[in-house]
This record gives C-alpha cells, sequence and structure tokens, in this order.
C-alpha cells in the first residue's frame, strides 16, 4: 500500500466523496453524504459488504433515543460520556468522547426514519461500565443483520455507488496532503483509477496484520482473531504517509467469551446476569463483570487459553435472545447437565472445586475479585457450559480526527485538506489500552464518526 504522486495521473472516472470500505462506518458515511447532496462511491474489496460489522453483535449505545423515553430510562449524552471516560480513566480525547456521544442518538433517529434501519432498544440487563440501557441492535441481535439493512440502504440510494471486490491499493496524493484518488486493483491484476473530491477512510484497524499487532499489542500476537482478515492497517499507513497523526495503536477490543474450536460469539450478558467463568482446574479467576474486553487477558492467561463459561437454564433462556447463542446450541457448543458432579464428568473438570466454584455464587457481598455476588442469583441446577477463549476483535487505535472526523495533521497543525476517517480507521474512545474499552464502542465510532465524515466531506464538495 501507497501513496503516489497525483501530478500527471489521468483518472478513469471521478466522484465528488470516495468512501473506502463497506462497513457499518463506510455505507453510514455514504448515505450521510448523498443525503446532504453528494454523488458518493463506495470502494469495497470483498463479494459485499461484511467487514468487522457482520462478525459482531450489532450493538450500537446511544444516549437519549427515543426509545428510551418510551421506557422512562434518562439518559443523556453527557452521562453517556461520563461512563465512556471513567471506563478508560479518563485517557480518552474529550472533544472526540463529547462528539460520539452527542451524535449518538440523532444518527440511530435518522438510520431508522430515513433510511429504515431497524433497532431497538436491547433490555433486562446492563453490559459492563453502562449506568443504563442505551445498548439498540437490530431484532436478531447480530452484526450481519445490520449490515445487510445498510447495505439494502445504501441500495436503495440513486448517489451512492458500491463497487465491490475493489480493493484499493494506492492512493494519490498532493505534496500538501490533499488526495486526489485512488487506485483499485482488480482480482485479474487491471488496476483503475478513481479520482476524488474528498476521502472517507472507513476500512477498519489493523487486526488482521500479524506483524502490525506483534508490534503495537505484543500480548495478542498468538490470539484468535476474531475479526476481518482485510483489516491490515491501510488506513494508518496512508494516513501517516500524507501527515497524519496516528493515537493509542495499543488500544483494542478483545473478548474473552469466544466458544472453542466453533468460534462462535457467547454473549456476554450470560456473564453480567449471574454466569462464571471457570479454568482447567474448576477455579474462578476473575471479576467476571469487569469486562468482556479485558476479560480477554484473563482467560489467556489460563492453562491453555481456554475457560469454561457456566450458566443455568435461566441464562439460556435469556442466551436464547442472540442468534450467535442459538448457532452456538445448534452447532453442540453449549453442554448441560443436571448436577454439579455430572457437570464435571462432562467437562472433565475437578469436581470439588467446581462444587465450590458454582457455590460462590450464592454469597451475599463482595468476593475476593470484587464482583458483588448478591447483585445476581445463585445458579440452580439444571447446569450449562461452553468452552471458550479470548480473541482480538478489533483495534481501537488509528488516524486521530477531530470532531467532525478530520484527519489531523502530526504536530498540532490542523486538518488534512480533503480525508476523513471513521470507524477502526480513527481513533476510538478507548483510551489507550484494552482496559479502556467499553461495551459497543466499537459500532459507536463507526456509525458515528462515519455520519460526521460523510456530512463534513458532502458539504466540502457542495457549498
Amino acid at each position: 500500500m501507497s501513496v503516489r504522486p497525483a501530478r500527471g495521473t489521468h483518472f478513469d472516472v471521478t466522484a465528488p466523496v470516495v468512501v473506502i470500505g463497506a462497513g457499518a462506518c463506510g455505507l453510514t458515511a455514504a448515505l450521510a453524504a448523498s443525503d446532504r447532496g453528494a454523488a458518493v462511491v463506495v470502494l469495497e474489496r470483498d463479494r459485499a459488504p461484511a467487514g468487522s460489522t457482520a462478525l459482531s453483535s450489532g450493538m450500537v449505545p446511544a444516549a437519549g433515543t427515543a426509545a428510551q423515553a418510551r421506557r422512562g430510562i434518562a439518559d443523556s449524552p453527557q452521562a453517556m460520556a461520563g461512563d465512556i471516560q471513567r471506563k478508560a480513566g479518563g485517557r480518552a480525547d474529550p472533544a472526540l468522547v463529547a462528539a460520539v456521544c452527542r451524535c449518538s442518538a440523532p444518527t440511530l433517529e435518522w438510520l431508522m426514519h430515513d433510511h429504515a434501519v431497524a433497532f431497538e432498544l436491547v433490555e433486562g440487563f446492563l453490559y459492563p461500565g453502562h449506568s443504563v440501557p442505551r445498548m439498540h441492535a437490530p431484532p436478531g441481535r447480530t452484526g450481519a443483520e445490520l449490515i445487510g439493512a445498510l447495505a439494502d440502504a445504501a441500495r436503495r440510494c440513486p448517489t451512492v455507488d458500491v463497487v465491490t471486490e475493489a480493493p484499493v491499493t494506492a492512493l494519490y496524493g498532493e505534496p500538501d496532503g490533499r488526495v486526489a484518488g485512488v487506485q483499485i486493483t482488480r482480482a485479474d491484476g487491471r488496476t483503475e483509477t478513481v479520482g476524488c473530491g474528498a476521502l472517507v477512510l472507513a476500512c477498519s484497524g489493523f487486526g488482521g496484520n500479524r506483524e502490525l499487532v506483534a508490534r503495537h499489542i505484543p500480548e495478542m500476537a498468538e490470539a484468535l482473531y476474531f475479526g476481518h482478515p482485510g483489516n491490515r492497517g491501510d488506513a494508518a499507513s496512508w494516513g501517516e504517509a500524507l501527515g497524519g497523526e496516528t493515537l493509542h495503536m495499543g488500544a483494542f477490543q478483545g473478548h474473552g467469551s469466544v466458544a472453542t474450536p466453533h468460534g462462535i460469539l457467547i454473549t456476554w450478558a450470560l456473564m453480567m446476569e449471574g454466569g462464571i467463568q471457570v479454568n482447567a482446574l474448576g477455579e474462578r479467576f476473575s471479576n467476571e463483570h469487569r469486562g468482556y474486553s479485558e476479560q480477554t487477558l484473563a482467560v489467556l492467561a489460563q492453562p491453555g487459553g481456554v475457560a469454561w463459561n457456566i450458566f443455568d437454564e435461566r441464562l439460556d433462556r435469556l442466551g436464547r435472545q442472540f442468534e450467535d447463542y442459538r448457532t452456538a446450541l445448534a452447532c453442540g457448543a453449549v453442554r448441560s447437565a443436571d448436577s454439579v458432579a455430572q457437570l464435571a464428568g462432562v467437562l472433565r473438570l475437578p469436581p470439588g472445586a467446581l462444587a465450590a466454584s458454582i457455590a460462590e455464587t450464592a454469597g451475599d457481598g463482595r468476593d475476593r475479585f470484587g464482583r458483588d455476588l448478591a447483585a445476581t442469583p445463585a445458579l440452580q441446577a439444571p447446569y450449562f457450559a461452553v468452552k471458550v477463549t479470548g480473541a482480538l476483535f478489533h483495534t481501537q487505535g488509528g488516524l486521530r480526527v477531530d470532531d467532525c472526523a478530520r484527519v489531523l495533521r502530526r504536530g498540532g497543525t490542523g486538518a488534512l485538506p480533503n480525508l476523513y476517517a471513521g470507524g477502526g480507521a480513527a481513533v476510538g474512545v478507548s483510551g489507550p489500552d484494552v482496559a479502556g474499552y467499553l461495551s459497543g464502542n466499537g459500532l459507536l465510532s463507526a456509525v458515528t464518526l462515519g455520519r460526521l465524515a460523510g456530512e463534513t466531506a458532502a458539504a466540502q464538495q457542495v457549498r
């Protein structure tokens, strides 16, 4: 991947706004730019839009939505920003946090009302770090459903052209950092060039690049990668070559609950509502309520890098609300037993240790890990279990952007002329490491920065 001199380059076609990547960020950016009057070309390397969005649970946090109001839930962008900063230890960019929180509810309402992208408020449990219910998701609770709805919306827009199987392999730049266009290299080696008035980088982070992961996130160098393999770090490389700045490259979202060897995400709602994790010795090893992202490292530190999610019939019913969990059931990833002794035999765990771990859930206060066991009911037979591992989902470091999603130059000298970034291509709101990730931060940045990037890029072209 390179940035080539634009001088003397003839472009085969030109579009006012070009977007690289057709995930949630790219498609949201395209819809926003189109609504502001700009024609948009979206370039997607795969045969169909998917990206890391399709692998997610499709949940987007938003504060002050109509759905919350109907349930009598008091929330605000300021409260949401407070939750994000508490999780990040106050280390996320305050202006960026304020921007994505302020934009969250209007963005979901716009997608629902103007583009028929369905969201509903997720109720019945709180994800770690959120002070009120504010997760919104498609009815099926999957990212595949979300990306499908966004792709359908883009197809309905006459001024949005999504071009698939079109990997971008180079940018063309001016000496001042302005992007003049891009090069596409087709599977048969043919190249095409597309000029642009503005470019939106929505091609995610670098989780699929083992070399960059080893350099920036060495603790995850050998971990399962649960994101899109096309996330190679192109956006950060291009942005830096044009004079942009990267930030918090060691930050990432992991998940400590991916069924192994099935590779299916098991919802963390099971842990938040009373489940526990035990290792191969049948012992608990952490506070399962800290958050599923930092739990990644805790699980990977156990023997064999695996753990067992232990829960009961009440939580099995909760899990069945999620399509991923239903898939895990169909694949045989979920085991069950009528007693602790039987469960220990099924899982080949020491029965005494497993019994002691399950008995801990009947506690009436904080345990040795700091979890408030009194906050959830004790586990009761029959029991259920899933063998899980920790995985890298997506990186949270990336190009530094302002509150309009403009890529900022190194040295604090303002923004690049016509380059925008969102989602995994931009720095997130999780601070510098895994501990700062608050549930939903990834898709929050994708849809809000995508909308801001699309609107600002379009305004630059149609004014």
